[in-house]
């Protein structure tokens, strides 16, 4: 899969139905992704299959990930936000 096709499926996937999620996801994928480690990409793609109700909870409300890698994501997004 090129990177433009790769960079699609994740706007895709960057639309989640609530208007702040997607603002916040797509952000973070035009403005971070492209520097970030293969490492930042895997845990993004992994937080992408979270359900909207805990996205909300961790870039909405402030809650604090378990795991260190969406915990680490959340910061960068909320950075870039």
């Amino acid at each position: 899969m090129n990177d433009s096709t790769e960079i699609r499926r994740l706007q895709w996937r960057c639309r989640r139905g609530m208007k702040e999620l997607d603002l916040m996801l797509l952000r973070y994928l035009r403005e971070q992704h492209p520097g970030a480690s293969s490492d930042e990409h895997a845990a993004f793609e992994d937080f992408l299959e979270l359900p909207d109700p805990d996205l909300a909870r961790y870039l909405i409300a402030g809650d604090i990930p378990d795991d260190p890698r969406y915990a680490a994501l959340c910061r960068a997004l909320l950075r870039t936000y």
